[in-house]
């Protein structure tokens, strides 16, 4: 190919290059007005408001401490009114029944009846800091939700960026490979190319095409699971800002787990469990032992018809102690207690299995997290070297040094390369929303 015709090439290719330029820029202009603008934070914030389980796990905290209320009730005395009544015929005997009186006459009584728990040898106490220790187990299950919708958010937000970005790297790739296609076709029409060349052009652009749809539709997938963990069941039409790198990870991951053991909502959630299950544990034990409680009554007689005339007073009143002593139920008690232990005992183990399991979650967070940061500088690497070999293939097919299948497969690791390049970038952002995650630091 002579001199002029490596011209006519380029001069076309800028002329090409601009009507795309123009027709995307007055494609856009007749758009309507773009969507909301949503940084990260905001839809952590958005999110934490608005999520459903975030709302349930508040009541359940909720719930959890209206059970310490029910557990400390028997500190307080139980006051009860009762109102009374009989009638009986003429000199009537009680031969069974639940009236208390030998002889049943016509009356009619009002009266309170208090009674007070004195000592129940420590259960109550046993059972409200068991009901204590579950409110805190159930807040720190709370909080480990919440992290959980952080940790969508944060996938699904950086999720979405990729398609676009992937979406934008198709677009180029279609623009780019519709270019060739057509200078390729006009130099066959002057029979300076051949048709294989302008088969090999149109496939490319095919292949072009179908990668910008399936893009396309991981834009769409991706929206809508960031709708899902928004909280709400509209897609998340918003503009996402890009977040800059996060540093990178730390050098070792012994650190990271001896922190992730303090402050992941999971342990503390399973520590508070254990040890209210001691507590209950100590309350099932208790239950062997004696219940001494008061009992006080008093009312009155409005009406009373007594057939034989004795002087009944129309006021009473009585107190009085009583002590239950456990003696045998069937070994109900000592059942009750060892099934108690059983579950603290299970409790200790599903800490431990929990420790164990974070520990692994760290390591392995913490490895991915390092492969993804370093991927990022060796996929840069790969983009620049990808674009000087495209530019010497258009070069050297230009010049008619080389066949369409260089220049094309040029072409394609260019693409590649592209979305290596903005795979690597958003992997890191999303694993290391992981890292932060399993250290308990994602809030």
């Amino acid at each position: 190919m002579g001199e002029k015709d490596a011209m006519f090439l380029r001069l076309n290719s800028t002329i090409l290059a601009l009507a795309f330029a123009a027709a995307a820029f007055a494609q856009n202009s007749g758009q309507t007005p773009p969507p909301p603008r949503l940084t990260l934070q905001e839809a952590e914030a958005l999110a934490i408001r608005n999520h459903p389980q975030i709302a349930a796990a508040q009541n359940e905290i909720n719930y959890a401490n209206q059970q310490i209320v029910v557990n400390r009730a028997p500190y307080y005395p139980v006051v009860t009114g009762d109102l009374s009544g009989s009638q009986g015929n003429h000199d009537a005997r009680l031969g069974s029944g639940d009236l208390p009186a030998s002889r049943l006459f016509d009356r009619f009584g009002q009266g309170v009846v208090i009674d007070q728990l004195i000592t129940d040898s420590g259960r109550t106490p046993s059972l409200v800091a068991s009901a204590r220790l579950t409110a805190q187990s159930v807040t720190q299950t709370s909080q480990a939700t919440r992290y959980d919708i952080l940790l969508d958010v944060n996938h699904s937000y950086f999720e979405v960026l990729r398609a676009q970005a992937t979406v934008k790297v198709a677009v180029e790739t279609v623009a780019a490979r519709q270019l060739l296609s057509q200078q390729v076709t006009e130099l066959a029409r002057n029979d300076l190319k051949s048709q294989l060349d302008v088969s090999f052009a149109e496939v490319n652009v095919s292949e072009a095409k179908l990668l910008l749809l399936r893009a396309q539709d991981s834009v769409q997938q991706a929206v809508a699971m960031l709708g899902r963990a928004l909280g709400t069941d509209q897609n998340a039409n918003y503009q996402l800002a890009d977040e800059p790198l996060p540093e990178a990870p730390p050098a070792a991951a012994d650190t990271l787990v001896a922190q992730a053991f303090t402050n992941r909502p999971e342990i503390a959630s399973l520590q508070s469990a254990r040890n209210a299950a001691y507590k209950f544990y100590d309350a099932e034990r208790d239950l062997s032992r004696p219940t001494v409680s008061a009992v006080a009554v008093a009312g009155f007689l409005p009406l009373i018809v007594n057939p034989t005339n004795t002087a009944i007073p129309a006021e009473y009143e009585g107190v009085g102690i009583n002590v239950s002593i456990p003696v045998f139920n069937g070994h109900l008690f000592s059942a009750r207690r060892e099934a108690a232990y059983q579950h603290a005992l299970e409790a200790d183990q599903n800490l431990r299995n929990e420790q164990e399991r974070v520990a692994r979650d760290v390591r392995v967070a913490w490895a991915t997290a390092k492969d993804s940061y370093q991927r990022i500088d060796v996929t840069a690497q790969f983009l620049r070297q990808a674009s000087l070999a495209l530019d010497l293939a258009q070069g050297r097919y230009n010049l008619g040094l080389s066949s369409i299948v260089e220049l094309t497969q040029a072409q394609l690791n260019l693409t590649q390369a592209e979305i290596e390049n903005v795979n690597a970038k958003y992997d890191y952002q999303s694993q290391y929303a992981m890292l932060q995650y399993v250290m308990g630091l994602l809030r």
